[in-house]
């Protein structure tokens, strides 16, 4: 079989399936599913092109590797007029990107606390419209029983005397004693004041918070999840290692599916002492397959129609709470594809088991409530098992 009819019967497996099928099992050729597989495969790889396009990741100073490490390590911080920082292991924010303590600061008979991040990693660049976007910032204070007053963040660039600094007083109104709360600070904007004439958001170098209260007490404030963000990039960038990857998976994915489902259906017809011949079945079911080909043409038309998907950091920080409600907005979002794949799913799942019910009857001449629950079971258990190999 040329490749040429190859196609022609390929096609005719969409419209004609049972012609297709007798006229397959006459002259039995590989080529058929293995074009199948190789179309697949190129299709997969428009469809993670067409994904990585359409979609955004939020990116973070440090990055997920490095975790909050800026939160991390108490000899990072200057407690400029209390005791030393200590880290503390037993009250800090969960999740996948926050480490596993917080830093602690105290003043004692105080009415003033300040802490000071020394010279960050690697000078970060704040300035629009490439630099980072936000400043993200957990605090929490666990004494004395009455708010802050007062509180400033300030950004130092390039000297000590040259800085920006942003009245937090605001952010902290409705807080609550003893609980964590989440800042997000716009950086770059007109709500921060200017100190110094080489103050430049391109190069921030340090960051200090101070806290005032009304009369004097002993105070312990805690600072955890201290991340730069807000710069969005979609993972096109590394489309070399994502292509490999996914032919690969794709590759895998269509070779299990195939003979697995060839497999358990000669096995099943051999139990229920059928006579069938396993080259004309592999080979049509490999034919069979042709549904999913045509589900990864439908799920690409339709990421490729769809609006920009961005996955914000709190979706990937993975603190609990915060996770499901960005994951929930997300959907909402992408509602319209999430309901074409789901659909075309769906049919997949009808028109494979269709396919291989019409090539199980015309090879054993089985009932079609025979071929039927044959393909059914055959195809889902190969389902179950390519879960536990793959992994999705």
């Amino acid at each position: 079989m040329p490749t040429y009819e190859a196609l022609k019967a390929i096609l005719k497996v969409v419209y004609a399936p049972q012609k297709a099928f007798k006229e397959i099992s006459e002259n039995p050729k590989y080529i058929g599913p293995i074009l199948i597989m190789i179309l697949f495969i190129i299709a997969n790889i428009g469809f993670a092109y067409a994904f990585m396009v359409k979609t955004s990741i939020e990116q973070t100073l440090p990055t997920a590797k490095q975790l909050d490490e800026w939160t991390e390590n108490s000899t990072s911080w200057t407690n400029i007029n209390g005791l030393s920082p200590q880290e503390n292991y037993n009250d800090c924010i969960n999740g996948t990107y926050y480490g596993n303590r917080s830093i602690e600061f105290s003043a004692v008979d105080s009415a003033v606390l300040s802490m000071q991040l020394n010279n960050l990693s690697e000078p970060v660049n704040c300035s629009s419209p490439d630099g980072y976007r936000e400043l993200y910032l957990r605090i929490k204070w666990t004494s004395p029983e009455n708010k802050s007053e007062n509180a400033t963040i300030y950004l130092y660039s390039v000297n000590p005397s040259d800085y920006f600094y942003y009245n937090l007083t605001k952010e902290f109104l409705n807080s609550t004693l003893n609980v964590w709360n989440n800042l997000t600070i716009p950086l770059d904007t007109e709500n921060w004041s200017r100190i110094g004439d080489m103050a430049d958001w391109g190069n921030i170098n340090s960051l200090k918070l101070v806290f005032l209260w009304p009369e004097n007490s002993n105070i312990t404030v805690l600072v955890d999840g201290l991340f730069f963000g807000g710069i969005f990039k979609s993972p096109v960038e590394n489309t070399a290692n994502y292509m490999i990857n996914f032919s690969i998976v794709s590759f895998m994915q269509f070779f299990i599916r195939w003979v697995f489902i060839g497999g358990l259906i000669y096995v099943m017809n051999r139990a229920f002492r059928a006579k069938i011949v396993w080259r004309p079945l592999v080979i049509l079911v490999g034919f069979a397959l042709i549904t999913m080909l045509i589900q990864v043409l439908i799920n690409t038309a339709a990421f490729s129609v769809s609006p920009k998907i961005y996955y914000p950091f709190e979706l990937i920080g993975g603190v609990k709470g915060e996770g499901e409600i960005a994951y929930n907005r997300l959907l909402q979002d992408t509602q319209l594809v999430s309901i074409v794949m789901r659909l075309s799913e769906i049919m997949v799942y009808v028109w494979t088991i269709a396919l291989c019910a019409i090539a199980i009857r015309l090879l054993t001449e089985s009932s079609w409530s025979k071929s039927l629950l044959i393909a059914t079971v055959a195809y889902f258990a190969t389902l179950l098992a390519e879960s536990f190999i793959i992994g999705y």
